[in-house]
Parts: structure tokens; sequence; C-alpha cells
């Protein structure tokens, strides 16, 4: 990526102050990035299922830029925000996939039929997500760590710039936070 750092926050800045010519130079700044994030997501899911790493970036790019209370700190900021949306609407489809299999099924195909994902993973991403959640009651700098690393693939160092502490304290905090996940999940 040819863009500095400071270009997209400086234009995720001028989005937020609704300045609609940004959001033209915002996403070819953003877009690989966002990609790569969404094809992590992606790799962890079982094969054959419908959704695809380019429609969960339009949905989460869309939801991003609907997003105006946040103060956009850095680009490594957007991009842990955009990983935990992208969490949220592999989740929430989860959720939706679960509902749909008790016979609450939808009368007619929507948009995000086309992102659902596979019914096989639906319990494994709802079983993380209610861990992470209790995680984050516990310690939300690890929950948050989890996040960073495990879904958004972020380097050590990258994490530790997003949340302002050492690479060695996320080194740390990942280790105990993996433990604690696979305790919670084997249970």
């Amino acid at each position: 990526m040819s863009a500095m750092p400071g270009d997209v926050t400086e234009l995720l800045q001028e989005l937020k102050r609704g300045n609609k010519a940004a959001e033209a130079k915002l996403i070819p700044l953003v877009y690989k990035e966002l990609r790569r994030i969404a094809a992590i997501y992606m790799r962890r899911e079982s094969p054959g299922h419908s959704l695809q790493p380019t429609a969960l970036v339009h949905e989460a790019y869309l939801r991003l830029t609907g997003i105006r209370e946040v103060d956009w700190q850095s680009r490594s900021h957007f991009f842990a925000v955009s990983a935990t949306i992208m969490r949220r609407i592999l989740v929430d489809h989860a959720r939706a996939n679960q509902t749909s299999k008790r016979g609450d099924g939808w009368d007619a195909a929507s948009l995000n039929d086309a992102i659902l994902p596979s019914p096989q993973k639906a319990p494994e991403i709802l079983a993380l997500d209610e861990a992470l959640d209790r995680l984050a009651l516990l310690d939300e700098r690890q929950a948050k760590i989890v996040e960073l690393r495990f879904f958004a693939g972020m380097s050590e160092e990258e994490a530790g710039s997003v949340l302002g502490i050492s690479s060695r304290t996320v080194k740390r905090d990942w280790r105990v936070a993996k433990a604690w996940l696979f305790k919670e999940l084997s249970c």
C-alpha cells in the first residue's frame, strides 16, 4: 500500500465530519487490508459455505462508514474496529442460522442470504463469541488482544500500538487469553 498511515486517519476524520468525497479516497486505501482480514475470518469457516470474503468486506465497510461517533485514532484503530465488526457480522449470521434451524425460517430472500456462514460452523462461532464476552468481563484488554491477534491478524507490535501497550504485554496477555479460551471451549 503506497498511502501513508496518516492519510487513512485524515480521511477517516474527514468522513466523520461528513465529507463524502473522503469516502471515495478512503476505499482504495483500506480495501486490500480489509479483504485480508476477511480472508483470515473465512479460512476458519468450513469449506462450501456461501459467505465470501468480498461480501464480508462490503457489509463491514457499510457499517464502518455509518459510524459517526468513533474518534478514529489511527489506521490501526480503524482496522481493529473493522475486525470487531466482521466478527459481529459472522456472529449475527450464525445466530440467524441457528434460529432458522429451529423452524423460524425466512419468508423472503434477503441480501444477507449471500453472506451466511455455514450451518456446521454456527455453534462454534457462537461458542467462541460467548467465551470472548465472558473473557471481556474478566479482562477486557485480553479479549481485545484476542480480537486483534486472532481475528484481525495483527502482529504483537500492531496490537500493542492500537491498545497503547508494549508488545511484550500483548504477548503475555495473548498467551494467558489463549489458555483461558482453550479451557472454556474444551468444556
